[in-house]
């Protein structure tokens, strides 16, 4: 999934767009229809809504969030990989990244490294096995890999919306 982050365009919310927005990740069941009913609004306004914030990339998937560790993946580990530098930029080794069903995430990078990745394993041999699979690659030159060893915070955006919903209601508290 690509992020269009840093281009320089932001889709506006409004405090409707946050209401929707926390009501679907808090509870991810709700449904058009119980979000209308729950926030007041008609069906049709939520739904043009959830379609707009889909078409901004917003909302970026009404998909699950599945937790690595219940599919039998409970080791985490973060790599700092740097790449040669050459033709075709970083697509070369996103490619082969993307090949490898361990690599969950992967971003470019400013300071020591080019792209930071996320994987998992089903315990450390697996990992090992896994990191060796992403340094196969001729672009790969060098990795540093970091084990998780908990979770202090997941990856969340609830507060954000929050925040901006706060902001959009004029509620300016820091």
């Amino acid at each position: 999934m690509t992020s269009t982050a840093g281009l320089g365009s932001r889709a506006a919310v409004d405090a409707l767009d946050c209401r929707i927005l926390l009501l679907l990740l808090t509870e991810p069941g709700v449904g058009v229809l119980g979000a209308s009913r729950r926030l007041g609004v008609a069906r049709g306004t939520v739904q043009a809504r959830i379609d707009r914030l889909q078409r901004t990339g917003v909302l970026r998937s009404m998909a699950p969030d599945v937790d690595p560790a219940a599919l039998g993946y409970p080791v985490t580990a973060f790599c700092t990989l740097e790449i040669r530098q050459g033709r075709g930029g970083h697509s070369p080794v996103v490619e082969h990244l993307a090949a490898i069903p361990e690599v969950l995430e992967a971003h470019t990078i400013t300071g020591s490294g080019d792209v930071l990745i996320r994987i998992v394993g089903r315990d450390n041999a697996d990992l090992q096995r896994v990191i060796d699979q992403v340094v196969d690659d001729a672009h790969v030159t060098r990795a540093s890999t970091v084990i998780s060893l908990a979770t202090r915070l997941d990856h969340r955006t609830v507060p954000l919306v929050e925040h901006l919903l706060d902001l959009a209601q004029g509620d300016h508290h820091p």
